[in-house]
C-alpha cells in the first residue's frame, strides 16, 4: 500500500485526517464513519493492531525504520498529521460556528450520516436473520445514549484516562460518538474546549517567548488533564483497534450490520431542530460547572415549521449528503487503482 500511494493519495489522506478531526469533535458524529465511507476503515483498524509488542521490541533496539514499515506509519502519520491540524484550526472554527450557526452545522453533519446510511448499507449483499438482530441491537443502543442524562464535570485525573479511553472510540467504531459520550460523562469542555484551548494559547505564548503560563495554575492543571487524558486516547485506540481486528476478521457482516444500527440510532443525536436543556437546581436557577458554564442535561427535539431558515438548514443537508458522496466516490477510486 505505501509503495502504491502517490503524491495526491497522501494529500487526501491529510485532508482525511482533518475532516475525522473534525467530525470527533462535534458531539452526535463519529470520525469512524468518513473512515469507512471514504473506504480506510478496515487499512486504518489494522494500522493500528500493528502497534504491539513486536512494534516496541523494534521502536526499543533502534530499528526505526522497520518499525514505520511495520506499523504503516506513513499511512498513520499523515492521517494524524490531519487530525492535529483539525484540532487547532477547524475545531476552533467548527466551535464558532456551532455558537453563532448551530442549526446549519447540525444539519451538515445530519445529511452527513443519512448519506452515510445509504452508503454502508451497499456493502451488504446477502441479509439473514443475526445481520438484522445485530441492526437492531445496535439502533436500540445508539438511540438510548442518546436519551441519557449527562453527568457533571470531574477533572479527577483517573477519571479522565477513563474519558480518553472512551472517547476514541468514535475513531474506530463509527455511529458511536466519542464526543457525545463525553457530554454524557460531563467532560466535554473540560476535554474537548477548554483544555485543548489551554494548549493552544499556552504554545502560542511560548512562541511569542511568553513562558508566564508556568505560574498559571489553572493552566498548568488543564494541560495535566490534557495530558492524561492523551495517554488514555492512545491507550484506548491501540485497544480497541486490537479487538475490533478480531471482530472484523471473524464476523465481519454482523459487526457492520451492528455499525449501521449505532449510525441509525445517532440521528437521533444530530437532529438539527433542537433545543439545549441545561441542568437547574429546584429553584430553576441554571446551575454551572466548575469552570462557570452552564451544564448540559440534553436536547429537546421538535419538527420544524417551513420557514426560509428551514430550507436553508434542508440546503445544508443536501450538502452533507454530497460531502459524504464525493468521499465514497474517491474511496472507491482509490480502492481500483489500488487493488
Amino acid at each position: 500500500m505505501e509503495k502504491t500511494r502517490t503524491f495526491s493519495d497522501k494529500v487526501f489522506l491529510v485532508l482525511k485526517g482533518l475532516v475525522m478531526g473534525a467530525a470527533n469533535k462535534v458531539p452526535g458524529v463519529s470520525g469512524g464513519v468518513v473512515a469507512f465511507v471514504a473506504g480506510f476503515y478496515e487499512e486504518f483498524i489494522y494500522s493500528l493492531q500493528k502497534i504491539n509488542g513486536k512494534a516496541f521490541k523494534l521502536l526499543i533496539s533502534g530499528r526505526f525504520k522497520s518499525f514505520y514499515s511495520y506499523t504503516n506509519g506513513r499511512f498513520l502519520s499523515l492521517l494524524f498529521l490531519g487530525m492535529v491540524i483539525s484540532y487547532f484550526s477547524i475545531s476552533k472554527l467548527l466551535d464558532y460556528f456551532i455558537k453563532h450557526y448551530e442549526l446549519y452545522v447540525w444539519s451538515v453533519f445530519f445529511g452527513m450520516i443519512i448519506a452515510s446510511i445509504y452508503s454502508i448499507s451497499k456493502e451488504f449483499k446477502n441479509w439473514n436473520a443475526k445481520m438484522y438482530l445485530a441492526l437492531c441491537l445496535g439502533t436500540i443502543l445508539g438511540v438510548s445514549i442518546s436519551f441519557l442524562d449527562p453527568a457533571t464535570e470531574n477533572d479527577n485525573l483517573v477519571f479522565v484516562f477513563f474519558c480518553g479511553i472512551i472517547s476514541v472510540s468514535g475513531m474506530t467504531l463509527p455511529g458511536f460518538s466519542g464526543s457525545f459520550i463525553l457530554i454524557l460523562l460531563g467532560n466535554y469542555v473540560l476535554l474537548l474546549v477548554d483544555s485543548v484551548n489551554a494548549l493552544f494559547d499556552t504554545f502560542y505564548e511560548i512562541f511569542s517567548g511568553d513562558f508566564s503560563f508556568t505560574s498559571n495554575l489553572e493552566r498548568i492543571r488543564l494541560l495535566k488533564v490534557l495530558a492524561v487524558f492523551t495517554i488514555g486516547s492512545v491507550v484506548g485506540l491501540v485497544t480497541f483497534s486490537h479487538i475490533l481486528n478480531y471482530i472484523l476478521r471473524h464476523y465481519k457482516s454482523i459487526t457492520l450490520a451492528s455499525i449501521l444500527g449505532f449510525i441509525v440510532g445517532s440521528l437521533g443525536v444530530v437532529w438539527p431542530w433542537k433545543t439545549t436543556l441545561f441542568k437547574t437546581d429546584i429553584n430553576g436557577t441554571l446551575l454551572q460547572d466548575s469552570n462557570g458554564k452552564h451544564i448540559i442535561e440534553n436536547y429537546q427535539r421538535y419538527l420544524p415549521e417551513f420557514t426560509i431558515e428551514t430550507a436553508i438548514a434542508i440546503a445544508y443537508i443536501l450538502f452533507g449528503i454530497s460531502i459524504v458522496l464525493a468521499l465514497e466516490y474517491y474511496g472507491h477510486k482509490t480502492r481500483q487503482s489500488h487493488a
